[in-house]
């Protein structure tokens, strides 16, 4: 029984370990633009701020590195290939959960960052132009994913290579297999922004009932 315990751990580890490597890595990706709209976005003045020239590059650097945060949904595709190699309970009790923390982690990232982007525009009386932002973003993000995914490209290079990047846009994204693909990636990420967005305001709003009782 013991032996049998042992060996379950043992694989369970192997499990988790498989994945943890990347997770990580996409994790500290997701939280750059996360960690970026705190300062971009932050709620200073009532009154529209005077933007230096490096708040707009700060600004460029958040919409490249955005699409890392729900990048993290593709990733479901390793839980597919590793659930043909480990026990059902490996993948229910080990893998589901990890890929499912990670994947909230990843787009709970994504929405806060939106929603900071959202509340600066209201600051600022623009609150008119925040679906149009909102939804302008979620089709770059997954023109994003696609390039990431499919291309392999990396946020970076935007900045270092960007003609290969113009050049794969021109040549790959006209075809009807990417607009596919990205048309689908665009109304997934509408829709989980839309449910994570009114659970994470609902506990902001339930904290600050708390707190104000």
């Amino acid at each position: 029984m013991q032996y049998q315990i042992n060996s379950w751990l043992n694989t369970a580890w192997q499990a988790f370990s498989y994945s943890y490597k990347f997770m990580t890595w996409n994790l500290f990706l997701a939280f750059i633009p996360l960690a970026i709209s705190f300062w971009l976005f932050r709620e200073k003045s009532r009154h529209t701020p005077n933007r230096s020239p490096f708040w707009w590059i700060v600004l460029i650097a958040f919409i490249a590195f955005l699409p890392n945060a729900p990048y993290v949904v593709t990733d479901i595709i390793h839980l597919v290939d590793l659930s043909q190699y480990f026990h059902t309970s490996i993948v229910t009790l080990v893998l589901i959960p990890q890929y499912l923390i990670f994947i909230i982690l990843g787009m709970e990232a994504y929405v806060i960052s939106l929603i900071k982007l959202s509340r600066y525009l209201q600051i600022n009386g623009k609150s008119n132009y925040i679906t149009i932002v909102e939804l302008s973003i979620h089709a770059l993000c997954a023109i994003g994913i696609y390039l990431g995914r499919f291309l392999r490209f990396n946020s970076w290079d935007l900045i270092f290579q960007p003609d290969d990047v113009a050049r794969s846009i021109a040549d790959d994204l006209i075809a009807h297999k990417p607009i596919l693909v990205m048309g689908v990636s665009f109304i997934i990420l509408t829709v989980l922004y839309l449910l994570l967005k009114f659970v994470t305001l609902g506990a902001v709003l339930q904290l600050r009932s708390k707190k104000s009782s």
